[in-house]
């Protein structure tokens, strides 16, 4: 369960990192003056995904793809909430159904 928790967060972290880095460059126009800081960030997020990567397959008794399926859901959560947050995007039908099957995956990974 510690193991779960940790890779979890790490995952998180990692993937409100990777949104920041990826999708504010759109939004705001200091980050086309920084790139380097931009590239640099890549060496903290890619250590949280692998550790996050490490503690999910402990987790889940050496397995893969439990892990990868939690990536993708965290990824999708954290998606349309910071897309709606920061950018405003409204939420569409199409897009609470989609965070509600991301949840969903992750529940199933979590719980069966």
């Amino acid at each position: 369960m510690k193991n779960l928790i940790i890779g979890l967060i790490y995952m998180l972290i990692a993937q409100v990192g990777t949104f920041l880095q990826l999708n504010c460059s759109a939004k705001y126009n200091w980050y086309s003056k920084y790139p380097f800081l931009i590239l640099l960030a890549s060496v903290p997020i890619g250590w949280l995904y692998i550790h996050s990567v490490k503690k999910l397959i402990d987790a889940f008794d050496g397995e893969l793809w439990p892990q990868r399926i939690l990536g993708f859901g965290v990824g999708i959560v954290v998606f349309g909430i910071m897309s709606y947050t920061l950018f405003k995007e409204p939420l569409t039908t199409k897009t609470i159904i989609s965070i509600g099957l991301a949840c969903t995956i992750i529940l199933i990974q979590i719980l069966f």
